[in-house]
């Protein structure tokens, strides 16, 4: 089986996340839920168009997909989807926070500790195998990650939040095997819908009138959630969760080369040093790929 496209779908989606910092600082100003909530509410509009007017068919089949488990399998199957939902929106609204409000560097760390976090958990969940190597590559990026938590607490702690909400979500797409990916997405923003409107009367979520924010909103929910967002999932139908985890620490180390190069955040030799010890894993982790290995989709 060639795995090469959910190779690049998966590596695709996290560059494209690793610049999400330039479509989310123009619009620091507003309130983190705010953004969230057009955010989803922008994707919701989108996704409801493109499933139920151009790919029926796709909608068709998972209903009969659904007929055809058992009363047992299908209750399972949409409570672990309900999860899933409401794991996406702590991710998305913490992330935000962090992002505006701490810094881009602790977001970085988030998607640093995220895939360490996927790897051990698709291993004790799923039951995916790891070579000696991969262990061996999962212990270096942790190392790499504690170089950069060293003296930070509270951004490490922000980042196993962001992380662990994100390892988990992932880790539970593998329980969508044969149903379409954009049905799935379209499926979880709902649910992040339904989990946001009952709090948003106890927070100031206003009408921004800057013609700026909706613009940014836009291309916010088009070009860093629907479609990186399908190409990660679509990536899991064809590779492991814990390699698709590991391919994750592309977003960081390019978010962090913006944080320091575009928006002007220190940076010390010691951040440099364990940034490379990061990517130094990730190599490690690939290297079956890498060298023509193909793996059986897990």
């Amino acid at each position: 089986m060639n795995n090469s496209r959910y190779y690049l779908s998966a590596v695709s989606a996290f560059l494209i996340w690793g610049l999400f910092s330039l479509a989310l600082r123009p619009i620091k100003q507003f309130p983190p839920l705010e953004i969230l909530f057009y955010r989803i509410i922008t994707c919701l509009v989108l996704l409801v168009v493109l499933v139920f007017v151009f790919r029926k068919k796709s909608v068709s089949d998972t209903k009969n997909f659904l007929k055809n488990l058992s009363v047992t399998q299908r209750r399972s199957l949409i409570l672990w989807n309900l999860l899933a939902g409401l794991l996406l929106t702590s991710n998305w609204f913490i992330f935000i926070y962090v992002m505006n409000f701490v810094s881009v560097k602790a977001t970085s760390l988030a998607y640093l500790v995220c895939p360490i976090l996927t790897a051990v958990l698709a291993n004790l969940l799923l039951k995916e195998q790891m070579k000696k190597l991969q262990w061996v590559a999962l212990l270096v990026g942790a190392i790499g990650c504690s170089m950069l938590a060293l003296g930070h607490f509270m951004d490490l702690l922000l980042s196993i939040l962001i992380a662990f909400s994100y390892a988990l979500y992932l880790i539970l797409q593998k329980k969508n095997a044969g149903i379409d990916s954009f049905v799935v997405l379209t499926l979880h923003v709902s649910i992040a819908v339904l989990a946001l409107l009952p709090v948003l009367p106890f927070f100031e979520v206003g009408m921004p009138t800057e013609p700026k924010f909706y613009t940014f909103i836009l291309i916010i929910a088009t070009c860093f959630t629907i479609f990186p967002m399908f190409l990660s999932l679509y990536a899991l139908k064809g590779i492991k969760s814990s390699t698709v985890g590991m391919l994750m620490n592309i977003n960081p180390i390019i978010a962090f080369a913006l944080s320091v190069f575009h928006f002007n955040e220190e940076a010390d030799a010691w951040q440099y040093a364990a940034y490379s010890v990061v990517f130094v894993s990730v190599v490690l982790f690939n290297i079956p790929a890498l060298i023509g290995r193909k793996e059986i989709a897990a």
